[in-house]
């Protein structure tokens, strides 16, 4: 059995969060002294059910933690449920986590629009929603949803560093958009607009949506490649990034791919387009990639690669460096609430993230989370594919 030692490599400052002690115990739902039961929802079915390696890494991550004594003494319960990417069935299963399963948080739930389903009803009856896995700017109002906080960088933060780039390497770019009909794909698209500025109007030729029962963008990719657009925004799922740039290589349309950092994947998405396909295309990246040879002896990624080898070995390692890391910061949350488990205390901590840097994140890439500002992304690199790996661009952008 591996050691978590990758507990011991991290690197950041979460202020006043050291448990003191010989203090007084104090429990939320869901605590006792033998356990934290967690709860979240996870697409394990439905159109974009490749994001299901969240929940299995995650469990499996915690698994590896209780196996070496748990956190503060206390073994960690994760209650997984499928909500299939459906937000009517993501307020079903949320509500069965909270008011049946009697969980002390939700941590870790997949997908905006469902986020935003339950985000009012979580937040009114005062339960942690954190770490979500969701880019919509929604999900930052300390004002309106103290008890939510994100692990996703920003659609605005992210769009700007593809604008920047675009405007720095390819001013005269005519971009066409796809992007899925919802916050996902409709904040993309705003926010790539609003980071162009008084460019978006001349660079910005075609914009397509489609929905996410949809079979297939194929279509959608014969449309835009009428408009006499040289490059390509993706604002969409794994599923149809690939269907897209498949599609545009058939039609040979030569034009530049920028992908979401959620669609980068090589085994999930650029794989299954062609890597000849997809060659040239450019990303934004914050964490390391296993594919990479140039962290074959990095101590991060050896405790990366441990972990996958005996806990999940039957999962991608390519598809699971950015689970990983969110389950490392869920357990040093946690960790840092000493035993004053209480729903008060962990948004508290959760909010109280200062120059984080896990061991999987790139240099020079940190976070940070405050009380009036919940999410912390908002730095990371360009890389471009060459057709068999990315290779970073630049130095750090974003803010």
């Amino acid at each position: 059995m591996i050691r978590p030692l990758i507990l011991a490599t991290l690197s950041f400052s979460i202020a006043g969060l050291s448990p003191i002690a010989g203090a007084d115990k104090k429990y939320g739902p869901g605590v006792t002294d033998t356990e934290i039961k967690l709860g979240q929802t996870v697409p394990y079915s439905g159109p974009i059910s490749s994001l299901s390696r969240f929940g299995r890494i995650e469990a499996a991550y915690l698994k590896m933690i209780n196996a070496t004594g748990g956190i503060n003494g206390r073994k960690v319960t994760l209650v997984s449920l499928d909500d299939a990417f459906t937000p009517a069935k993501t307020v079903q299963q949320t509500r069965k986590l909270v008011e049946d399963d009697d969980v002390l948080a939700i941590v870790g739930s997949i997908g905006t629009p469902t986020n935003l389903a339950v985000a009012k009803y979580l937040n009114s009856k005062q339960i942690p929603q954190i770490l979500l896995l969701a880019s919509t700017p929604k999900l930052d109002d300390p004002e309106n949803l103290p008890w939510t906080t994100t692990f996703m960088m920003p659609q605005p933060v992210e769009t700007r560093i593809y604008a920047d780039y675009l405007l720095k390497t390819k001013p005269d770019a005519k971009v066409a958009v796809i992007y899925q009909n919802d916050d996902l794909g409709k904040g993309n698209l705003a926010g790539l607009k609003a980071a162009l500025g008084s460019r978006a109007s001349t660079m910005v030729v075609a914009e397509v949506a489609y929905d996410i029962m949809e079979p297939t963008v194929d279509s959608h990719i014969v449309a835009l490649k009428a408009s006499g657009a040289d490059t390509l925004f993706h604002a969409s799922n794994a599923r149809f990034a690939a269907q897209a740039i498949r599609k545009a290589h058939e039609l040979n349309w030569k034009v530049q791919h920028v992908l979401l950092s959620g669609v980068s994947s090589i085994s999930a998405v650029l794989r299954p387009a062609g890597l000849a396909a997809a060659k040239g295309a450019v990303s934004a990246f914050w964490l390391k990639t296993s594919e990479d040879p140039m962290w074959d002896d990095d101590a991060g990624m050896r405790d990366f690669r441990a972990f996958m080898k005996e806990w999940a070995p039957n999962d991608d390692i390519e598809e699971s460096i950015f689970p990983y890391a969110t389950a490392q910061i869920m357990v040093e949350v946690l960790k840092k609430c000493g035993h004053d488990l209480s729903r008060e205390n962990l948004i508290k901590q959760a909010t109280d993230i200062r120059e984080l840097q896990l061991p999987t994140f790139l240099p020079g890439i940190t976070i940070n989370v405050t009380p009036s500002s919940r999410i912390g992304w908002r730095k990371a690199r360009m890389a471009r594919f060459d057709g068999t790996r990315w290779v970073l661009l630049d130095d750090v952008a974003g803010n």
